[in-house]
């Protein structure tokens, strides 16, 4: 079982991995480094690789931890990295392990998620997170069977309160770190329905990013496609909808019952 994790994760890399050229020449991110500094964030999006071999460990309270040789990983806040079930752990270690010469943080997305859901460097609450998350329901262009009134304003019509109140319990029912990665996904999609239909397997992450796309795909048919800016920007737009839809399923997941899975 562990062996095909592996597998699917590696598929993932290979499949949506950008080329090594950022599109429009930004891709700075929040990146870990191993030991507390006076600075404990970076944006420096490459470093030269300092370790050989990877490695999982058992942690404190069923936790796992990642190993880089001897050196126990730790967050960019300086917390030792621990995730909360085995598949989560090895998808971070498969991506410090497939990194060559240069460590590429930015192609490093489960990494920089678990970060995310340890550190919490904005100290956001659930109901903040999910009132960020709700804000990107207002402007779905998406349908999904819900009767909205006609608007005479730019800003649309209000979506009602019955359907805002469904959203946010449904929300509310995500553990914290798996509402890290949806509402990742939500940010990246722009869509909350994209978000829950890919999450609950309905679509693909080649269609929920093709129709969270469709005004700039019908500009690209029209006007022409730019291979260095366009086709750099649809593989990262998946590779990050792949890795947040995959970070919400392993978030979800109980490692005790991975565990009695795994001894049947």
């Amino acid at each position: 079982m562990l062996r095909n994790l592996v597998r699917f994760h590696n598929c993932l890399g290979h499949a949506f991995s950008p080329p090594t050229v950022c599109p429009r020449g930004q891709m700075f991110k929040l990146l870990p480094l191993l030991s507390v500094n006076s600075e404990s964030y970076s944006i420096v999006t490459e470093r030269k690789k300092f370790y050989e071999d990877v490695s999982i460990s058992h942690g404190e309270g069923g936790m796992f931890e990642i190993n880089l040789d001897r050196r126990k990983l730790k967050t960019p806040g300086g917390k030792l990295f621990t995730a909360p079930n085995q598949a989560l752990a090895i998808a971070v270690a498969n991506e410090w392990d497939t990194q060559k010469d240069m460590l590429k943080f930015y192609s490093m997305h489960m990494n920089t998620l678990c970060n995310t859901a340890l550190d919490n460097p904005t100290f956001r609450s659930k109901d903040q997170m999910i009132t960020a998350a709700l804000k990107y329901l207002e402007t779905d262009t998406v349908w999904y069977n819900v009767v909205i009134g006609s608007s005479t304003s730019i800003l649309g019509p209000e979506i009602p309160q019955a359907t805002m109140d469904t959203f946010r319990q449904h929300l509310g029912s995500y553990n914290f770190w798996s509402l890290t990665g949806l509402e990742y996904v939500i940010t990246q999609l722009k869509s909350v329905v994209l978000a829950f239909a890919l999450i609950d397997k309905h679509i693909t992450v080649e269609q929920a990013v093709l129709l969270s796309r469709l005004e700039e795909e019908f500009q690209i048919g029209h006007w022409g496609n730019v291979e260095w800016a366009h086709d750099v920007d649809l593989y990262e737009l998946r590779s990050r909808t792949a890795a947040g839809a995959l970070f919400v399923h392993f978030s979800s997941e109980s490692s005790a019952v991975k565990r009695k899975l795994m001894q049947d």
